[in-house]
């Protein structure tokens, strides 16, 4: 079972403490300028992936001498930084992929970022996206169990496709029983858990769950 945490190109205020994750990451890989955000919290860096268009030269030398794989791209390419770091990180079978320094900043790489969650739920593996004030993760049908985090009271069900069906909320505060949620419905926003554990549930549609802080 091995976890992987993949950090981008920021903004550097909105990535946490990393070192709160070393515990339970067993691969680093920094796309970009995020390989440099890697070192300066002084975490052994596995993989430096991109163009590096993002650093200095100066930088760069520092990233190639504290990396144990520095693999550059040219700029004109047909993969962001991130989703190379993300087919390297794949092509190494893990179970879960952590994502940092990918939310912030241009709007449209935060929005295509979410959406590659979806490559990582196609080969079976678990992704969530992390900041300094949420926690994202993709989900396809099924039932799925959800334990309370002090750290992101806030529980939020967005739909991804045009309509999510079937969707049960069970241990929450707003309970939903087979309900049927359209793209910009806002009825599964704002929900909370109130106990340690609760469920969800749904049977077509992808939901993605955003947990937050207040």
């Amino acid at each position: 079972m091995v976890a992987i945490g993949i950090v981008g190109n920021g903004p550097k205020d909105l990535i946490p403490d990393l070192s709160l994750y070393r515990e339970t990451i067993d691969i680093w890989i920094g796309a970009d300028k995020g390989a440099l955000f890697v070192i300066e919290q002084k975490i052994p860096l596995d993989y430096a992936i991109g163009d590096f268009d993002s650093v200095t030269d100066e930088q760069v030398e520092i990233i190639k001498d504290h990396t144990e794989s520095f693999e550059q791209f040219g700029i004109e390419k047909d993969f962001t930084d991130l989703e190379l770091a993300l087919q390297r990180a794949l092509s190494l079978k893990p179970s879960k992929i952590n994502f940092f320094g990918v939310t912030g900043g241009r709007l449209d790489h935060t929005l295509i970022n979410i959406q590659l969650l979806e490559q990582v739920l196609k080969f079976n593996v678990s992704g969530v996206i992390i900041d300094r004030f949420n926690e994202l993760v993709l989900y396809h049908p099924g039932e799925h169990h959800i334990r309370h985090n002090e750290h992101f009271p806030t529980v939020s069900f967005i739909p991804m496709t045009k309509q999510v069906s079937g969707l049960t909320l069970t241990g929450f505060y707003y309970p939903l029983t087979n309900a049927t949620i359209k793209m910009s419905s806002t009825l599964s926003i704002s929900n909370k858990l109130i106990s340690n554990n609760g469920t969800f549930s749904f049977n077509k549609g992808i939901v993605l769950v955003v947990r937050s802080r207040g």
